[in-house]
């Protein structure tokens, strides 16, 4: 996408006014599951507000009543995406195919949107689960309605956590151990004592209060507020953040490899915090 103006996409509405880009997740009859053709569109959208010196602040939202449901595993989707090219290649390939296929489109664009210069709100409501949190977690504040809830169940599928793996980071060791052990979701509250989330306020006030943060930055020097997040985001990756996501990543597909091994990938259709298509 060039730089300024309003953008619709399939999956992913854009539009930069009053130096905030607002990109939001639109496919809110999948609950904003993520298939290649959405997350594509969004890093698309992230790198159009990069580009843009107009844009000092980036605000992720979402249609619907919930956030995002994570990766797009339906039957279906499995069926018709990626993931059936990158299996059929397996008996010749290995596992190589899924691996970069999830390094780009996972972790990548997860580290991608964490990294680009400018300030980044993520707004929060209703589910926000596995994959979910690979939108959510590399934006630089996070402002959660009070309906939100957070998890990561994919240890229910034979794979020790979500391919950003930045449990540890947000949560402290032993709750993210309990996140993944249990399969249970965090609640928005919760979410606030632990430091994941910087606010939570009512659901019919989340855009408001996500908005009104947002324009409060968009005030500040722009360069300055380069450099605070450059600095704050070079300590995490002194600490090891850095290196870490890239180990758990390794880590994850070793899930791959034993679901594979045993026949074929685990598909879950209804995942814990996630009740019908409300």
């Amino acid at each position: 996408m060039p730089a300024g103006g309003h953008i619709v996409a399939d999956f992913i509405g854009y539009a930069a006014a009053d130096r905030i880009a607002t990109i939001t997740l639109d496919r809110p009859d999948r609950r904003n599951a993520q298939n290649q053709q959405l997350l594509e569109e969004l890093n698309d959208a992230w790198e159009r507000a990069a580009a843009d010196d107009a844009v000092r602040v980036i605000l992720l939202r979402a249609e619907g009543p919930h956030f995002s449901a994570g990766h797009d595993i339906s039957p279906e989707e499995v069926a018709r995406g990626p993931f059936r090219q990158i299996a059929a290649s397996i008996p010749t390939r290995g596992l190589l195919g899924i691996h970069q296929w999830e390094a780009r489109h996972y972790l990548g664009f997860s580290r991608r949107w964490r990294d680009i210069p400018k300030p980044s709100i993520a707004a929060v409501q209703g589910a926000c689960i596995a994959g979910g949190l690979l939108l959510a977690w590399p934006c630089d504040l996070i402002v959660a309605a009070d309906d939100a809830r957070f998890s990561d169940p994919v240890v229910l599928m034979g794979i020790g956590g979500v391919e950003y793996h930045g449990h540890t980071w947000e949560l402290g060791a032993r709750k993210a151990k309990e996140m993944l052990f249990t399969a249970r979701p965090i609640d928005a509250q919760e979410a606030e004592r632990r430091g994941m989330v910087n606010r939570v306020v009512p659901r019919t006030e989340l855009d408001t209060a996500a908005r009104a943060l947002a324009a409060e930055i968009a005030q500040m020097h722009p360069h300055a507020l380069a450099m605070a997040k450059r600095a704050v985001n070079q300590t995490l990756d002194i600490q090891g953040q850095a290196a870490a996501l890239q180990s758990c990543f390794d880590i994850h597909q070793l899930g791959h490899a034993s679901a594979y091994a045993q026949g074929g990938q685990f598909v879950l259709t209804d995942l814990p915090g996630m009740k019908g298509k409300d």
